[in-house]
């Protein structure tokens, strides 16, 4: 990465912002006055620095002078600053370092890299990104492994316009400073201290990642990703109210507390899942497909192959909504039913994207009289998830592949719009496929898809069939 170390290239004065420049771009400056009021007595943290600047509206290899900046970098953040926060022992908070970017909202309003909204909708991807790291005893300076993690997440956001909130969950997969930590995955707060800020490019929220371990993962996915920063933030070994990450952490939130497990079952049961989709290894075939994927480096939704990925198909975050409008508002307008349409109108609409709801009604509907799912081993641990979770309390759950431009979603009888229902359980339109789950049908599969929930003692490939319904699922290793 095309970074280095300085002292304040975006410090709280004009003076040496923006590579030496005398004015501070609007956006940037009103993002530097909340980290001045914040941190008084920091006005120059230290900083790692793009080199040379994004180019988000032109071409990657486009290389533009805007006075004295080059554009055309591979690095979204412009900065990253690192604070030394000196906690609050009264709160048990200890002293930590505390990460901000500057980047993934608007800083410069001039169309440079994010579209001009003005002051009144959100500036850029409406965010920008904080970490809180536990200070060692005796360190000096912070380190700059979070700046990288803050920069793969960055690239994520821009490559695929899927913004970051507060909730979500991001599947790392190895500890996040490469220890032997455990905590190795992300959830997503509000920065307790910075909060949001108004600019005159668009309001600004700041989302703070929080480190945990796959136990945590796991819950926030089965439950909510709230309900879990809530649990923690009342813990200060797992956190604490400002959320600091430890990677000395030794204990989830389910050994530092036991009862969280009946607490989190209980929200489960009583809540299911606010996880209404993920990024998936997914292919699908009307016949036995033998248990094969497309070779495919990559895994579930948002590891770190997939952030660091450029090429990587996948649908938006813009077309995720519409499915997501899609459904509620209903595609027929008029009913539910299956068309038996020539199999040549269908495949001629198959390579298309949902690209807005109106042309998604469009779409020849073809009705699939049996089903194979073929999909990997950490997207289909969630299928319980899905089952338990969502389909359980009347909502449907949606895997996005990456092996093409498609969708499959999982959809209860209380969905409304779905263009699938019991008489046609299973129908494809464009790239979108939708699996009708019968009330009668769904104890079912929780029962005999249960041993997902533990992929570590699942043996691959396994296939589950269901003859009477037609549906065949099989579930392969993350690299076939």
């Amino acid at each position: 990465m095309d970074w280095r170390e300085g002292e304040g290239a975006a410090g709280g004065g004009a003076e040496g912002a923006e590579e030496g420049t005398a004015v501070v771009p609007a956006g940037l400056q009103a993002l530097l006055a909340r980290c001045s009021e914040l941190y008084p007595g920091q006005p120059n943290p230290l900083q790692v620095t793009a080199l040379l600047k994004y180019c988000w509206n032109h071409p990657p290899s486009c290389c533009l002078d805007s006075g004295t900046l080059t554009l055309g970098g591979p690095d979204p953040l412009d900065y990253i600053s690192m604070y030394a926060n000196p906690g609050n022992p009264k709160l048990n908070i200890p002293p930590h370092w505390h990460y901000v970017s500057f980047g993934c909202s608007d800083l410069h309003g001039d169309g440079r890299v994010h579209e001009q909204t003005g002051p009144e909708g959100p500036s850029g991807f409406g965010f920008e990104l904080t970490m809180r790291l536990k200070r060692e005893e005796g360190e000096k300076s912070p380190p700059t492994w979070p700046a990288a993690i803050m920069q793969a997440l960055a690239k994520y956001v821009f490559q695929s316009e899927s913004i970051l909130c507060v909730g979500d969950h991001v599947s790392w997969h190895c500890p996040l400073d490469n220890s032997e930590s455990r905590v190795q995955h992300m959830l997503m707060a509000e920065d307790p201290q910075l909060g949001s800020v108004n600019t005159p490019n668009g309001s600004v929220q700041f989302v703070q990642i929080v480190g945990v371990t796959t136990e945590e993962l796991r819950a926030a996915q089965h439950w909510n990703g709230v309900g879990v920063l809530d649990i923690m933030k009342r813990m200060p070994s797992a956190g604490g109210l400002w959320l600091v990450t430890d990677m000395r952490r030794g204990e989830s939130i389910y050994e530092l507390e036991p009862s969280v497990a009946e607490e989190v079952e209980n929200g489960i049961e009583s809540e299911g899942s606010n996880l209404s989709g993920v990024s998936s290894r997914i292919v699908w075939a009307e016949t036995e497909m033998g248990g094969t994927l497309a070779p495919l480096s990559a895994h579930s939704p948002k590891t770190q192959t997939e952030l660091e990925s450029e090429s990587m198909p996948r649908i938006t975050h813009v077309e995720s909504e519409q499915i997501k409008t899609t459904l509620q508002k209903g595609l027929l307008q008029g009913g539910k039913s299956c068309s038996t349409q020539g199999k040549e109108a269908s495949e001629a609409n198959v390579e298309g994207n949902v690209a807005t709801s109106d042309s998604a009604e469009l779409f020849v509907t073809r009705r699939l009289e049996s089903l194979h799912l073929t999909i990997n081993l950490e997207s289909g641990a969630l299928l319980p998830l899905a089952l338990r979770g969502r389909l359980k309390h009347g909502r449907h759950f949606t895997f996005k592949s990456v092996v093409d431009v498609s969708a499959v979603t999982l959809v209860s009888p209380a969905v409304a719009g779905a263009f699938v229902d019991a008489t046609c359980p299973y129908a494809v339109r464009g790239p979108w496929l939708q699996v009708f789950i019968p009330d009668d049908f769904l104890p079912t599969l929780v029962e005999d898809l249960a041993d997902l929930a533990d992929p570590d003692e699942v043996s691959l490939p396994t296939t589950f069939r269901w003859p009477n319904r037609k549906l065949t699922i099989t579930i392969v290793a993350e690299e076939t």
